[in-house]
């Protein structure tokens, strides 16, 4: 063969590969698409060659997109180290990402001012007995403490839950939807470790939500009604102090429900790629069980619905306190937690991503 012949195949040969590289046949997939052996914990996938390992060794730039720090050879004994800093880096970012999105911090606004107009509106009303309320009125007018209870009942049923939907519902579902998820997957995060650093970022939403509306309520509450000892629902009186006390355990109880909705967003989340489908079949889900509530034939299953639940706080103003009640509302909060996660990640690990 001469000279020219050789060459002529070489080049067809090279032009060859360059096209099966383009149309993704190289590779064995198609461009964009992240398959689920790609994004895998690398520790779970394959263990390097020996010989080839000084060559595996990613470089500083590498490292940093994928959130770990370059090895510095086979005996250093600080990867399970780098690897839990990496997580709480990542939640650290997602949570910064979080708090400063205008968005986030308008609802946070909405709900801090429901408590206040809340607490004007019973002022204004507190000394006449209008439409039959004038007994409400003064309960809460004489407890400065009851108007945080008061605007639990009133938010945990919607506003809140909306709140809560909205973040947990675009963690995985938003991410899709802008193009982005494919190219955290590819970093790598992992997907277990993502899909946590998503539900712990709802949590701690979730909680905030709860936080931002109790501290409304009563710092509004102190401002516009007597401070001293509160009257409980059974006509017991108690110190101011364990009015206190026993609002925060009613903000703790409130926050673990709003977390078991994180979870069921969550995992709705993981079906979609638009956010606002999995935002809308949470609150339609909400919506419904409460409808459901409503009818006496299903009252074997209205113990089992998550909104039955969200006003159980109230059990802390019974004198004594109804632990039981409290106890049976967080094995629920927790068994709904349990399976939607699990449902988030059986689908999320499961899939292969292409946006």
């Amino acid at each position: 063969m001469s000279t020219a012949d050789t060459r002529a195949t070489e080049t067809r040969a090279t032009e060859t590969r360059a096209t099966d590289t383009r149309d993704g046949r190289a590779g064995g997939r198609m461009p964009g698409l992240v398959p689920v052996t790609e994004t895998l914990r690398t520790a779970e996938r394959r263990t390097p060659d020996p010989d080839l390992a000084p060559h595996l060794t990613p470089s500083p730039a590498s490292a940093a997109v994928a959130g770990t720090e370059p090895s510095s050879g086979p005996d250093d004994g600080d990867g399970p180290r780098r690897a839990r800093w990496a997580f709480w880096r990542l939640l650290g970012s997602e949570l910064g990402l979080t708090f400063r999105r205008p968005r986030n911090l308008m609802m946070l606004a909405v709900l801090a001012s429901v408590p206040a107009v809340l607490g004007l509106a019973l002022r204004a009303f507190g000394g006449g007995d209008r439409d039959g309320m004038g007994g409400f009125i003064q309960n809460v007018a004489g407890n400065s403490l009851m108007l945080t209870f008061v605007a639990f009942s009133f938010l945990v049923l919607l506003l809140m839950p909306v709140a809560v939907s909205v973040v947990a519902g675009d963690s995985v579902a938003g991410e899709a939807g802008g193009g982005t998820l494919r190219y955290l997957l590819a970093a790598p995060a992992g997907r277990t470790r993502l899909l946590a650093v998503k539900y712990l970022n709802a949590v701690v939403f979730a909680y905030a939500v709860t936080a931002v509306v109790a501290l409304s309520a009563l710092v509004t509450g102190l401002i516009l009604f007597p401070a001293g000892p509160v009257t409980l629902l059974s006509g017991t009186t108690i110190s101011m102090g364990e009015g206190l006390l026993r609002i925060l355990v009613a903000a703790g109880y409130v926050g673990a429900g709003m977390a078991a909705l994180a979870a069921v967003a969550l995992a709705l989340s993981t079906f979609t790629e638009v956010s606002i489908g999995a935002v809308a079949a949470t609150l339609v889900l909400v919506i419904v069980c409460q409808v459901l509530r409503a009818f006496p034939e299903l009252s074997a299953v209205t113990p089992y619905l998550l909104p039955t639940r969200f006003t159980t706080f109230d059990a802390v103003l019974r004198s004594p306190m109804d632990l039981s009640a409290l106890r049976d509302g967080l094995l629920t909060f927790g068994a709904y937690i349990v399976l939607f996660c699990s449902i988030a990640w059986a689908r999320f690990s499961g899939k292969d991503i292409t946006s």
